[in-house]
Protein backbone atom coordinates (compact mmCIF):
# COMPACT_ATOMS: atom_id res chain seq x y z
CA UNK A 1 0.00 0.00 0.00
CA UNK A 2 1.19 3.52 -0.80
CA UNK A 3 1.37 5.31 2.34
CA UNK A 4 0.64 8.81 1.56
CA UNK A 5 -0.70 11.96 3.58
CA UNK A 6 -4.43 10.97 2.77
CA UNK A 7 -3.92 7.45 3.79
CA UNK A 8 -2.44 8.26 7.07
CA UNK A 9 -5.36 11.35 7.44
CA UNK A 10 -8.12 8.69 7.36
CA UNK A 11 -6.69 6.12 9.52
CA UNK A 12 -5.32 8.23 12.10
CA UNK A 13 -8.19 10.40 12.60
CA UNK A 14 -10.66 7.39 11.99
CA UNK A 15 -10.17 5.91 16.27
CA UNK A 16 -10.29 8.92 17.90
CA UNK A 17 -12.89 10.90 16.09
CA UNK A 18 -15.41 8.25 16.67
CA UNK A 19 -18.53 8.25 18.49
CA UNK A 20 -19.34 11.75 19.73
CA UNK A 21 -17.10 14.63 18.94
CA UNK A 22 -18.70 16.70 21.70
CA UNK A 23 -16.86 14.33 24.33
CA UNK A 24 -13.40 14.15 21.91
CA UNK A 25 -11.64 15.35 24.79
CA UNK A 26 -10.32 14.02 28.11
CA UNK A 27 -10.98 17.47 30.45
CA UNK A 28 -14.36 19.18 30.34
CA UNK A 29 -15.16 21.43 26.92
CA UNK A 30 -12.01 20.68 25.51
CA UNK A 31 -11.50 18.82 22.10
CA UNK A 32 -8.20 17.32 22.07
CA UNK A 33 -6.08 14.88 24.24
CA UNK A 34 -3.86 16.13 27.67
CA UNK A 35 -0.23 15.38 26.75
CA UNK A 36 1.59 14.33 30.25
CA UNK A 37 4.83 15.72 30.74
CA UNK A 38 8.04 13.43 32.19
CA UNK A 39 9.54 16.04 33.42
CA UNK A 40 9.67 17.21 37.54
CA UNK A 41 7.29 20.33 37.51
CA UNK A 42 7.86 23.37 40.11
CA UNK A 43 5.51 24.43 42.60
CA UNK A 44 2.71 26.91 41.40
CA UNK A 45 3.66 30.78 41.96
CA UNK A 46 7.06 29.99 42.73
CA UNK A 47 8.46 31.95 39.46
CA UNK A 48 8.13 35.51 39.50
CA UNK A 49 5.93 36.53 36.01
CA UNK A 50 8.11 37.23 33.04
CA UNK A 51 7.78 40.34 30.16
CA UNK A 52 8.63 40.07 27.31
CA UNK A 53 11.00 42.94 25.89
CA UNK A 54 9.45 45.55 23.99
CA UNK A 55 10.50 46.52 20.10
CA UNK A 56 9.46 49.98 18.83
CA UNK A 57 10.20 50.86 15.15
CA UNK A 58 13.15 52.72 14.19
CA UNK A 59 11.73 55.23 11.67
CA UNK A 60 9.49 52.82 10.23
CA UNK A 61 11.25 49.27 10.32
CA UNK A 62 11.27 46.69 13.07
CA UNK A 63 13.81 43.96 12.63
CA UNK A 64 13.21 40.33 14.11
CA UNK A 65 15.19 37.35 13.94
CA UNK A 66 14.02 34.08 13.78
CA UNK A 67 16.39 32.02 15.52
CA UNK A 68 17.29 28.84 17.46
CA UNK A 69 17.69 29.20 21.29
CA UNK A 70 18.19 27.98 24.99
CA UNK A 71 15.33 29.42 27.57
CA UNK A 72 15.05 27.97 30.99
CA UNK A 73 11.22 27.88 31.45
CA UNK A 74 11.38 25.02 33.65
CA UNK A 75 13.52 25.72 36.72
CA UNK A 76 17.02 24.31 36.84
CA UNK A 77 16.23 22.24 32.87
CA UNK A 78 16.82 23.66 29.78
CA UNK A 79 14.63 23.96 26.65
CA UNK A 80 15.96 23.97 23.34
CA UNK A 81 13.38 26.52 21.05
CA UNK A 82 12.49 28.21 17.82
CA UNK A 83 12.42 31.46 18.83
CA UNK A 84 11.33 35.10 17.65
CA UNK A 85 14.78 37.49 18.71
CA UNK A 86 16.15 34.44 20.74
CA UNK A 87 13.14 34.49 23.65
CA UNK A 88 10.04 32.92 24.16
CA UNK A 89 7.49 34.39 24.03
CA UNK A 90 8.66 36.68 21.01
CA UNK A 91 9.05 40.28 21.78
CA UNK A 92 6.12 42.66 22.26
CA UNK A 93 6.09 44.89 19.57
CA UNK A 94 4.49 48.26 19.76
CA UNK A 95 3.16 50.40 16.72
CA UNK A 96 0.71 53.12 16.51
CA UNK A 97 -2.22 53.35 14.07
CA UNK A 98 -1.42 54.52 10.51
CA UNK A 99 2.29 54.63 10.99
CA UNK A 100 2.78 51.84 8.67
CA UNK A 101 5.60 49.93 9.38
CA UNK A 102 7.92 47.30 8.24
CA UNK A 103 8.86 44.03 10.08
CA UNK A 104 11.62 42.49 8.57
CA UNK A 105 11.96 38.38 9.58
CA UNK A 106 15.27 36.90 8.81
CA UNK A 107 15.41 32.98 9.35
CA UNK A 108 18.24 30.83 10.60
CA UNK A 109 16.18 28.45 11.77
CA UNK A 110 16.43 24.73 10.28
CA UNK A 111 12.78 25.19 8.84
CA UNK A 112 11.02 27.32 6.76
CA UNK A 113 8.65 29.89 8.11
CA UNK A 114 5.31 31.97 7.28
CA UNK A 115 4.46 35.53 9.52
CA UNK A 116 0.92 35.89 10.28
CA UNK A 117 0.15 39.21 11.73
CA UNK A 118 -3.52 37.70 14.14
CA UNK A 119 -6.12 39.82 13.56
CA UNK A 120 -4.37 43.00 11.34
CA UNK A 121 -5.94 44.28 8.42
CA UNK A 122 -3.55 43.31 6.00
CA UNK A 123 -2.52 43.62 2.48
CA UNK A 124 -2.19 39.77 1.30
CA UNK A 125 1.71 39.43 0.35
CA UNK A 126 2.11 40.38 4.19
CA UNK A 127 -0.62 38.19 5.56
CA UNK A 128 1.09 34.91 5.97
CA UNK A 129 -0.29 32.66 3.56
CA UNK A 130 0.74 29.85 5.05
CA UNK A 131 2.24 28.61 1.11
CA UNK A 132 4.51 32.20 1.10
CA UNK A 133 7.52 30.33 3.05
CA UNK A 134 10.57 32.27 4.77
CA UNK A 135 13.12 29.68 3.94
CA UNK A 136 16.71 29.71 5.91
CA UNK A 137 19.85 29.93 4.27
CA UNK A 138 21.02 27.08 2.46
CA UNK A 139 17.77 25.28 3.08
CA UNK A 140 17.63 21.92 0.97
CA UNK A 141 14.11 21.24 -0.01
CA UNK A 142 13.63 17.40 0.62
CA UNK A 143 13.57 15.34 -2.85
CA UNK A 144 10.55 14.66 -4.16
CA UNK A 145 8.62 11.20 -4.07
CA UNK A 146 9.62 8.81 -5.87
CA UNK A 147 7.85 8.24 -9.48
CA UNK A 148 4.54 6.69 -9.05
CA UNK A 149 3.53 8.73 -6.50
CA UNK A 150 0.45 10.59 -6.06
CA UNK A 151 1.41 14.82 -7.02
CA UNK A 152 -2.07 15.27 -8.68
CA UNK A 153 -2.47 18.39 -6.06
CA UNK A 154 -6.07 16.62 -5.76
CA UNK A 155 -5.73 16.75 -2.37
CA UNK A 156 -5.32 20.31 -2.20
CA UNK A 157 -1.58 19.90 -0.76
CA UNK A 158 -1.90 17.41 1.80
CA UNK A 159 -1.57 14.09 -0.86
CA UNK A 160 1.84 12.82 -1.94
CA UNK A 161 4.41 10.34 -0.36
CA UNK A 162 5.94 12.22 2.59
CA UNK A 163 3.52 15.05 2.49
CA UNK A 164 4.55 18.99 2.57
CA UNK A 165 7.46 19.05 4.35
CA UNK A 166 10.16 21.57 3.85
CA UNK A 167 9.05 23.52 0.88
CA UNK A 168 7.16 20.99 -0.78
CA UNK A 169 3.96 23.08 0.63
CA UNK A 170 4.61 25.57 -2.27
CA UNK A 171 4.92 22.98 -5.10
CA UNK A 172 1.01 22.34 -5.01
CA UNK A 173 0.89 26.16 -5.39
CA UNK A 174 1.28 28.45 -7.92
CA UNK A 175 1.09 31.45 -6.50
CA UNK A 176 3.36 31.12 -3.41
CA UNK A 177 6.10 33.34 -3.35
CA UNK A 178 8.87 31.62 -1.56
CA UNK A 179 12.14 33.63 -0.60
CA UNK A 180 15.20 32.68 1.55
CA UNK A 181 16.88 33.93 4.38
CA UNK A 182 14.80 37.63 5.15
CA UNK A 183 11.41 39.11 4.20
CA UNK A 184 9.66 42.32 4.73
CA UNK A 185 6.20 42.08 5.86
CA UNK A 186 4.42 45.84 5.41
CA UNK A 187 1.74 46.32 7.99
CA UNK A 188 -0.16 49.86 7.40
CA UNK A 189 -2.11 49.89 10.57
CA UNK A 190 -4.75 51.01 9.56
CA UNK A 191 -7.05 49.90 12.28
CA UNK A 192 -7.50 51.08 16.20
CA UNK A 193 -5.74 50.25 18.74
CA UNK A 194 -5.49 46.98 20.09
CA UNK A 195 -4.39 43.45 21.29
CA UNK A 196 -2.87 41.45 18.22
CA UNK A 197 -0.36 38.51 17.96
CA UNK A 198 1.86 37.00 15.44
CA UNK A 199 2.71 33.75 15.12
CA UNK A 200 4.34 30.97 12.62
CA UNK A 201 1.44 29.97 9.81
CA UNK A 202 3.71 27.39 7.63
CA UNK A 203 1.16 25.08 6.06
CA UNK A 204 1.27 21.56 7.52
CA UNK A 205 3.65 22.45 10.36
CA UNK A 206 2.14 25.32 12.26
CA UNK A 207 0.82 23.74 15.59
CA UNK A 208 4.42 21.95 16.14
CA UNK A 209 6.41 25.28 15.12
CA UNK A 210 3.81 27.94 17.56
CA UNK A 211 4.68 24.77 20.59
CA UNK A 212 8.18 25.29 20.04
CA UNK A 213 8.31 28.78 20.43
CA UNK A 214 6.99 31.29 17.03
CA UNK A 215 4.63 33.36 18.92
CA UNK A 216 4.69 36.91 20.35
CA UNK A 217 2.52 40.29 21.22
CA UNK A 218 2.22 42.86 18.37
CA UNK A 219 -0.13 46.01 20.39
CA UNK A 220 -1.18 48.90 18.17
CA UNK A 221 -1.96 52.16 20.61
CA UNK A 222 -3.78 55.33 18.95
CA UNK A 223 -4.88 58.77 20.21
CA UNK A 224 -8.90 57.77 20.80
CA UNK A 225 -7.51 55.31 23.16
CA UNK A 226 -4.60 57.35 24.58
CA UNK A 227 -7.30 59.41 25.91
CA UNK A 228 -9.21 57.51 27.97
CA UNK A 229 -8.22 56.84 31.74
CA UNK A 230 -7.19 53.45 31.66
CA UNK A 231 -4.16 51.87 33.51
CA UNK A 232 -0.58 52.31 32.17
CA UNK A 233 2.42 51.66 32.25
CA UNK A 234 3.88 48.98 34.70
CA UNK A 235 0.10 48.62 35.19
CA UNK A 236 -0.62 47.60 31.77
CA UNK A 237 0.72 44.08 31.54
CA UNK A 238 0.34 41.68 28.40
CA UNK A 239 -0.48 38.14 29.59
CA UNK A 240 0.08 35.26 26.86
CA UNK A 241 -1.46 31.82 28.46
CA UNK A 242 -0.23 28.81 26.93
CA UNK A 243 0.01 25.15 27.92
CA UNK A 244 3.11 22.63 27.40
CA UNK A 245 4.66 19.77 28.04
CA UNK A 246 7.77 18.49 28.83
CA UNK A 247 10.92 15.55 28.80
CA UNK A 248 12.38 14.86 31.94
CA UNK A 249 15.66 17.02 30.67
CA UNK A 250 13.10 20.11 29.90
CA UNK A 251 12.49 19.39 26.76
CA UNK A 252 9.37 20.02 24.82
CA UNK A 253 7.06 17.26 24.33
CA UNK A 254 4.71 17.06 21.18
CA UNK A 255 3.88 13.92 19.34
CA UNK A 256 4.30 14.81 15.47
CA UNK A 257 4.50 12.41 13.11
CA UNK A 258 7.83 13.39 12.05
CA UNK A 259 9.74 15.05 15.13
CA UNK A 260 12.18 17.17 12.23
CA UNK A 261 9.42 18.98 10.50
CA UNK A 262 10.39 17.83 7.46
CA UNK A 263 8.51 15.32 6.32
CA UNK A 264 4.89 13.43 7.21
CA UNK A 265 3.08 16.32 8.64
CA UNK A 266 0.84 15.35 11.65
CA UNK A 267 0.42 14.20 14.88
CA UNK A 268 0.10 10.43 16.56
CA UNK A 269 -3.01 8.82 16.06
CA UNK A 270 -4.60 9.49 19.42
CA UNK A 271 -3.80 13.40 19.45
CA UNK A 272 -5.70 14.14 16.24
CA UNK A 273 -8.83 15.96 17.88
CA UNK A 274 -5.93 18.60 19.29
CA UNK A 275 -2.66 18.59 22.05
CA UNK A 276 -3.62 19.67 25.18
CA UNK A 277 -0.47 20.11 27.35
CA UNK A 278 -0.35 19.38 31.40
CA UNK A 279 1.80 22.76 32.30
CA UNK A 280 0.53 25.76 31.68
CA UNK A 281 2.85 28.76 31.15
CA UNK A 282 2.01 32.52 31.33
CA UNK A 283 4.63 34.56 29.11
CA UNK A 284 6.68 31.24 28.71
CA UNK A 285 6.56 30.74 32.63
CA UNK A 286 5.02 27.78 34.87
CA UNK A 287 2.23 28.69 36.96
CA UNK A 288 3.95 32.24 37.49
CA UNK A 289 3.39 34.88 40.47
CA UNK A 290 2.75 39.02 39.56
CA UNK A 291 3.22 41.46 42.77
CA UNK A 292 1.34 44.30 41.91
CA UNK A 293 0.08 47.40 43.61
CA UNK A 294 -3.91 47.42 45.51
CA UNK A 295 -4.52 49.69 42.20
CA UNK A 296 -6.47 48.99 39.20
CA UNK A 297 -4.28 46.93 36.59
CA UNK A 298 -5.06 46.39 32.75
CA UNK A 299 -4.77 42.82 31.84
CA UNK A 300 -4.25 41.63 27.83
CA UNK A 301 -5.21 38.14 27.98
CA UNK A 302 -4.33 35.86 25.05
CA UNK A 303 -5.15 32.62 24.52
CA UNK A 304 -2.09 31.40 22.66
CA UNK A 305 -2.51 27.34 23.09
CA UNK A 306 -2.85 24.95 20.55
CA UNK A 307 -5.87 23.65 21.56
CA UNK A 308 -6.70 24.42 24.76
CA UNK A 309 -10.06 26.25 26.16
CA UNK A 310 -9.70 28.30 29.44
CA UNK A 311 -12.47 29.37 31.42
CA UNK A 312 -10.42 32.05 33.91
CA UNK A 313 -12.07 33.13 37.33
CA UNK A 314 -9.75 35.60 39.92
CA UNK A 315 -10.27 34.59 44.03
CA UNK A 316 -8.82 35.62 46.97
CA UNK A 317 -6.96 33.09 48.90
CA UNK A 318 -9.97 33.54 51.50
CA UNK A 319 -12.10 32.55 48.52
CA UNK A 320 -13.42 36.34 47.72
CA UNK A 321 -14.44 36.45 43.95
CA UNK A 322 -12.11 39.56 42.20
CA UNK A 323 -14.63 40.41 38.75
CA UNK A 324 -13.27 40.92 35.57
CA UNK A 325 -14.08 44.27 33.59
CA UNK A 326 -13.74 43.76 29.83
CA UNK A 327 -12.84 47.26 28.20
CA UNK A 328 -12.02 45.04 24.45
CA UNK A 329 -11.81 42.42 22.49
CA UNK A 330 -10.00 40.65 19.14
CA UNK A 331 -10.81 44.20 17.41
CA UNK A 332 -9.92 47.24 20.16
CA UNK A 333 -12.34 48.78 22.53
CA UNK A 334 -15.68 48.11 23.44
CA UNK A 335 -18.40 50.25 23.26
CA UNK A 336 -18.66 50.29 27.07
CA UNK A 337 -17.07 48.08 29.59
CA UNK A 338 -18.69 45.03 30.39
CA UNK A 339 -18.32 43.23 33.95
CA UNK A 340 -17.65 39.20 33.77
CA UNK A 341 -17.07 37.08 36.85
CA UNK A 342 -15.61 34.25 34.25
CA UNK A 343 -13.89 35.21 31.18
CA UNK A 344 -14.09 32.37 28.38
CA UNK A 345 -11.12 32.17 25.50
CA UNK A 346 -10.73 29.75 22.77
CA UNK A 347 -7.36 29.48 21.07
CA UNK A 348 -6.29 32.63 19.62
CA UNK A 349 -8.69 35.14 21.23
CA UNK A 350 -8.13 38.47 23.35
CA UNK A 351 -9.42 39.66 25.88
CA UNK A 352 -8.54 43.21 26.86
CA UNK A 353 -9.60 43.49 31.02
CA UNK A 354 -9.26 45.98 34.21
CA UNK A 355 -9.25 43.85 37.21
CA UNK A 356 -9.63 46.40 40.43
CA UNK A 357 -7.33 45.38 43.68
CA UNK A 358 -8.05 48.41 45.45
CA UNK A 359 -9.45 46.92 48.01
CA UNK A 360 -7.03 44.44 48.71
CA UNK A 361 -4.66 44.77 51.91
CA UNK A 362 -0.71 44.18 51.30
CA UNK A 363 0.01 40.23 51.69
CA UNK A 364 -3.45 38.94 50.21
CA UNK A 365 -3.41 36.66 47.10
CA UNK A 366 -5.77 36.31 44.23
CA UNK A 367 -5.21 33.59 42.25
CA UNK A 368 -6.13 33.32 38.71
CA UNK A 369 -7.96 29.98 38.17
CA UNK A 370 -9.07 28.03 34.61
CA UNK A 371 -12.74 26.38 35.49
CA UNK A 372 -12.27 24.17 32.62
CA UNK A 373 -9.06 22.45 33.59
CA UNK A 374 -8.43 19.23 35.85
CA UNK A 375 -5.39 18.90 38.40
CA UNK A 376 -2.83 21.66 37.83
CA UNK A 377 -4.04 23.12 34.70
CA UNK A 378 -6.68 24.07 36.85
CA UNK A 379 -4.04 26.86 38.62
CA UNK A 380 -2.84 29.66 35.87
CA UNK A 381 -0.99 32.08 37.79
CA UNK A 382 -1.22 34.16 40.66
CA UNK A 383 -0.86 38.39 41.93
CA UNK A 384 0.60 39.25 45.13
CA UNK A 385 -0.58 42.45 46.93
CA UNK A 386 2.98 44.13 47.52
CA UNK A 387 1.89 48.00 48.84
CA UNK A 388 -1.09 50.32 48.91
CA UNK A 389 -0.53 52.98 46.20
CA UNK A 390 -2.44 55.60 44.76
CA UNK A 391 -4.42 55.27 41.37
CA UNK A 392 -6.61 58.05 39.54
CA UNK A 393 -7.72 55.70 36.81
CA UNK A 394 -11.82 56.59 36.24
CA UNK A 395 -12.69 54.21 33.60
CA UNK A 396 -15.44 55.70 31.57
CA UNK A 397 -19.00 54.61 31.06
CA UNK A 398 -18.29 55.52 26.85
CA UNK A 399 -15.24 53.54 25.36
CA UNK A 400 -15.31 53.36 21.27
CA UNK A 401 -17.46 55.87 19.37
CA UNK A 402 -17.32 53.72 15.89
CA UNK A 403 -19.59 51.01 17.64
CA UNK A 404 -22.84 50.41 18.74
CA UNK A 405 -24.07 48.41 21.67
CA UNK A 406 -26.20 46.22 19.62
CA UNK A 407 -25.35 44.76 15.89
CA UNK A 408 -28.14 46.03 13.85
CA UNK A 409 -29.59 45.41 11.59
CA UNK A 410 -29.14 41.97 11.44
CA UNK A 411 -29.15 40.89 7.66
CA UNK A 412 -28.85 44.74 5.45
CA UNK A 413 -31.18 44.68 2.32
CA UNK A 414 -29.34 41.72 -0.43
CA UNK A 415 -26.77 40.93 1.47
CA UNK A 416 -25.03 37.80 0.79
CA UNK A 417 -25.29 34.84 3.71
CA UNK A 418 -22.37 32.61 3.19
CA UNK A 419 -22.10 29.37 5.19
CA UNK A 420 -19.12 27.42 6.66
CA UNK A 421 -19.49 24.06 7.90
CA UNK A 422 -16.73 23.00 10.41
CA UNK A 423 -16.62 19.09 10.82
CA UNK A 424 -15.71 15.86 10.57
CA UNK A 425 -15.72 14.97 6.72
CA UNK A 426 -15.03 12.06 4.29
CA UNK A 427 -11.47 13.43 3.02
CA UNK A 428 -10.75 11.07 -0.34
CA UNK A 429 -12.73 8.57 1.37
CA UNK A 430 -11.27 8.52 4.55
CA UNK A 431 -12.52 10.59 7.90
CA UNK A 432 -10.76 13.94 8.53
CA UNK A 433 -11.43 17.72 9.26
CA UNK A 434 -12.50 19.90 6.35
CA UNK A 435 -14.42 23.00 5.97
CA UNK A 436 -17.94 22.64 3.53
CA UNK A 437 -16.87 19.01 3.16
CA UNK A 438 -12.90 19.50 1.68
CA UNK A 439 -9.77 19.91 2.79
CA UNK A 440 -7.81 22.53 2.28
CA UNK A 441 -6.59 23.71 -1.35
CA UNK A 442 -4.24 26.60 -1.47
CA UNK A 443 -4.29 26.63 -5.11
CA UNK A 444 -8.11 26.52 -5.22
CA UNK A 445 -10.57 29.39 -3.47
CA UNK A 446 -13.49 28.58 -1.67
CA UNK A 447 -15.14 31.86 -2.00
CA UNK A 448 -15.04 34.80 -4.46
CA UNK A 449 -16.04 37.59 -1.91
CA UNK A 450 -16.32 41.42 -2.99
CA UNK A 451 -14.57 43.85 -1.34
CA UNK A 452 -16.32 46.77 0.39
CA UNK A 453 -19.89 44.50 0.65
CA UNK A 454 -21.42 43.65 3.81
CA UNK A 455 -22.03 39.77 4.10
CA UNK A 456 -23.38 37.34 6.84
CA UNK A 457 -21.22 34.24 7.61
CA UNK A 458 -22.72 31.43 9.17
CA UNK A 459 -20.47 28.82 11.04
CA UNK A 460 -21.88 25.58 12.00
CA UNK A 461 -19.24 22.69 13.65
CA UNK A 462 -19.29 19.57 14.98
CA UNK A 463 -17.08 19.72 17.90
CA UNK A 464 -15.16 22.92 19.39
CA UNK A 465 -14.09 24.88 16.88
CA UNK A 466 -12.54 28.39 17.14
CA UNK A 467 -13.30 30.15 14.09
CA UNK A 468 -10.63 32.37 13.08
CA UNK A 469 -11.33 34.81 9.87
CA UNK A 470 -8.35 36.79 8.26
CA UNK A 471 -8.08 40.23 7.06
CA UNK A 472 -10.93 42.04 8.65
CA UNK A 473 -13.45 41.64 11.81
CA UNK A 474 -16.62 40.88 12.30
CA UNK A 475 -19.49 41.39 14.75
CA UNK A 476 -21.73 38.31 16.65
CA UNK A 477 -24.82 38.47 15.84
CA UNK A 478 -26.40 35.30 17.13
CA UNK A 479 -25.84 31.77 18.64
CA UNK A 480 -28.27 29.47 17.42
CA UNK A 481 -31.83 31.27 18.13
CA UNK A 482 -30.67 33.50 20.95
CA UNK A 483 -28.27 36.80 20.43
CA UNK A 484 -24.44 36.60 20.82
CA UNK A 485 -22.88 35.06 24.09
CA UNK A 486 -21.46 36.84 26.90
CA UNK A 487 -18.08 36.96 25.24
CA UNK A 488 -18.95 38.00 22.12
CA UNK A 489 -18.86 41.70 22.82
CA UNK A 490 -17.25 43.85 19.88
CA UNK A 491 -15.68 43.47 17.14
CA UNK A 492 -13.72 39.81 16.72
CA UNK A 493 -11.66 38.28 14.44
CA UNK A 494 -12.00 34.49 16.03
CA UNK A 495 -15.17 33.06 17.80
CA UNK A 496 -15.72 29.92 19.61
CA UNK A 497 -18.19 27.78 18.18
CA UNK A 498 -18.69 25.50 20.44
CA UNK A 499 -20.22 21.85 19.07
CA UNK A 500 -23.20 21.39 17.41
CA UNK A 501 -23.56 25.00 16.99
CA UNK A 502 -24.63 27.62 14.38
CA UNK A 503 -22.64 30.88 15.02
CA UNK A 504 -24.01 34.00 12.71
CA UNK A 505 -21.65 36.87 12.01
CA UNK A 506 -21.60 40.19 10.40
CA UNK A 507 -18.19 40.92 7.90
CA UNK A 508 -17.05 43.54 5.73
CA UNK A 509 -13.95 43.29 4.00
CA UNK A 510 -12.08 46.47 2.89
CA UNK A 511 -8.96 47.88 0.74
CA UNK A 512 -7.08 44.66 -0.10
CA UNK A 513 -7.26 42.40 -3.03
CA UNK A 514 -6.03 38.80 -2.89
CA UNK A 515 -6.42 35.94 -1.22
CA UNK A 516 -7.03 35.49 2.43
CA UNK A 517 -7.81 32.36 5.09
CA UNK A 518 -10.90 31.34 7.25
CA UNK A 519 -9.81 28.54 9.39
CA UNK A 520 -10.08 26.37 12.55
CA UNK A 521 -7.37 28.11 15.23
CA UNK A 522 -7.25 24.25 17.08
CA UNK A 523 -3.74 24.24 15.16
CA UNK A 524 -3.77 20.67 15.42
CA UNK A 525 -7.22 20.87 12.90
CA UNK A 526 -5.66 23.62 10.94
CA UNK A 527 -2.76 21.74 10.55
CA UNK A 528 -4.60 18.56 9.07
CA UNK A 529 -6.52 20.79 6.28
CA UNK A 530 -9.45 22.52 8.11
CA UNK A 531 -8.69 25.79 6.46
CA UNK A 532 -10.27 27.75 3.37
CA UNK A 533 -9.15 30.20 1.03
CA UNK A 534 -11.54 32.93 -0.31
CA UNK A 535 -10.27 35.51 -2.69
CA UNK A 536 -11.56 39.31 -1.98
CA UNK A 537 -12.17 40.82 -5.40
Amino acid sequence: MRLNRRTLLGASLAAPLAGSLAACGEAPEQTGRILRSAARLPEAYATPLPLPPVKRPSGDLIEIAQRPATVEILPGLKTEMMTYDGVFPGPTLETRRGQAVTVRHTNSLTLPTATHLHGGHTPADSDGWPTDLLLPPGFEQPRPAQPGADHSGHDGGHGGDGGHGGGHEAMHDPKAQVTTGRRDYRYPLEQPATTLWYHDHRMDFTAPQVWRGLAGFHIIRDDEEDALSLPRGEREIPLMIADRAFDEDGALRYPALDPELLGQPGVEDRYMAGVLGDVILVNGAPWPEAEVDAAQYRLRLLNASNARRYALRLRTADGKPVAFTQIGSDGGLLARPVEHDVVTMASGERFDVVVDFRSLAPGTTVELRNDLGTGRTAQVMRFRIARRATDDVRLADRLAKRLADVPEPEKPDGAVVRKWHFRREAVHGRMGWGINGKPFEPAVPQAKVPLDNTEIWEFFTDAHHPVHVHLSPFQVLRRGNRGPGPMDHGWKDTVDVRPYEAVRVRVRFEKYAGRFLIHCHNLEHEDMAMMAGFETV
